[in-house]
């Protein structure tokens, strides 16, 4: 062979020496590792597609651009936290780690935070809520019910060591002191507050069912003083908004400051723009109810006044037409007076009763006549029955010196000698007087 072709074959020799075949375990390894390196704190931004929740509670989803396609998971410890609703389509940035799941030869992002793009958790979470709740109706107005004015009892839920409700009882004392005032000290914020908050609302619900209808509570304030956007999260919370919703008593929200606006605002019947104004709204000044009591008093004097000038006038008028209506009347019914005792001379009723009177006086002797020969007539007819009758009694056949015999005790009439026997007791019946016999021979 050519020189040049040894030491080419020589040169491929040399490249096989040595040589590390690589598992695909190792492969997965080092790829794991080097992805765990590199990608142990990372912020990914995509759009969510293929959302799934599995029985686990675990999220598994993946994040899309235009040109690539990243798997992800976020299990159920890191969930707590969030706010918003995940859903596809949505933009969010993520943070995590980039692990392989060897099995399936699969990377993921291992997910441990997760934001909207563009707009902050709770401000998605917000909108989000707000378009469920009212999708369901409970921001209708026509769920609203009136606030009673000027309640006797008033329920407040709120915490007893805020300044809501230094506020609230203060404006209450000086607007109109007296009112019962029922308190459900709840935590405005933070951990279990919504929870605190819905109870309160719940409680005191119950307890009103068990009071009689004169101390009931009519009004329930239900808020807390300013803060930040997060400071009064529980108020935007959905298990918060469904208590103020199913209360029976009517509730005035209450949270924060003029410019701040909750899902408890939207879901009560009337919203205050803070606990002092909730207070105002409840409960009227008794100076203002002092002169609205005087001016209703003015007007009633003064329309009183009126309608009794008025009603003078009317009755004047009225018995002025009366006088002027009796007299014509009276002159009316004179002339008629005269017309019908004209009338009555000429038709003359004495005349009229003599006549009567001769017609009745004969129709009575008619019917006497009548009468009487009704009654001979039913006078023979009786004697005629009364004579059959005589013929036919079995009295008068005994009168002829017949006999009736009886075979006793059961008085039975004989007609033949069959039911007798020796020594039985018989009653024979004679015209008058009954004879008791012994039977002494039967033939």
């Amino acid at each position: 062979m050519p020189e040049n072709q040894i030491e080419l074959f020589q040169e491929r020799t040399d490249l096989t020496k040595g040589r590390h075949i690589y598992t695909v375990s190792e492969i997965t390894s080092d790829i794991k590792t080097t992805l765990k390196n590199t990608y142990s704190d990372v912020w990914v931004e995509g759009e969510i597609t293929n959302f799934r929740v599995y029985p686990s509670g675990h999220f598994y989803f993946s994040l899309k651009d235009k040109d690539a396609l990243l798997g992800a998971v976020m299990f159920r410890a890191a969930e707590r936290d969030i706010k918003f609703k995940i859903e596809d389509g949505l933009s969010v940035i993520c943070f995590g780690k980039i692990d392989v799941y060897a099995p399936r030869g699969e990377y993921k992002l291992i997910t441990e935070r997760i934001e909207p793009k563009g707009i902050g958790s709770l401000q998605l979470a917000l909108e989000q809520l707000k378009k469920k709740l009212e999708k369901e109706g409970l921001f209708s107005a026509q769920h609203k019910r009136p606030i009673p004015y000027l309640p006797s009892r008033i329920g407040i839920v709120t915490s007893i060591s805020g300044a809501a409700i230094k506020d609230i009882l203060k404006v209450l004392e000086r607007r109109f002191s007296g009112a019962n005032i029922i308190i459900n000290s709840v935590l405005v914020q933070g951990e279990g507050a919504k929870e605190e908050i819905s109870h309160a609302i719940k409680d005191l619900n119950n307890f009103n069912e068990s009071l009689p209808l004169q101390e009931k509570i009519e009004v329930l304030i239900v808020g807390r003083g300013g803060g930040s956007f997060e400071d009064l999260w529980a108020f935007n919370e959905e298990i918060v908004a469904r208590s103020i919703y199913n209360s029976e008593i009517p509730v005035i929200s209450a949270v924060g400051h003029e410019r701040d606006w909750t899902i408890a605002d939207l879901v009560s019947d009337m919203r205050a723009a803070t606990p002092s104004s909730a207070a105002e709204m409840v409960m009227p000044k008794k100076e203002d109810l002092s002169r609205q009591l005087n001016d209703l008093a003015a007007d009633l004097k003064r329309s009183f006044l009126d309608n009794a000038l008025t009603f003078q006038e009317r009755m004047d008028n009225y018995l002025y037409r009366l006088t002027l209506n009796t007299g014509h009347l009276i002159e009316l019914k004179e002339k008629e007076l005269d017309i019908n005792a004209k009338k009555l001379l000429i038709l003359n009723p004495v005349l009229l009763i003599q006549q009567y009177k001769l017609k009745i006086t004969d129709l009575f002797k008619q019917a006497c006549l009548r009468i009487q020969h009704f009654i001979e007539l039913r006078e023979a007819e009786f004697k005629a029955a009364t004579g059959k009758l005589f013929s036919l009694s079995p009295l008068n056949i005994l009168n002829r010196g017949y006999s009736i015999t009886f075979k006793m005790p059961e008085e039975m009439i004989l007609k033949d000698t069959k039911p007798l026997a020796e020594g039985t007791i018989i009653k024979t019946k004679v015209y008058e007087g009954e004879i008791l016999s012994k039977v002494m021979e039967v033939k």
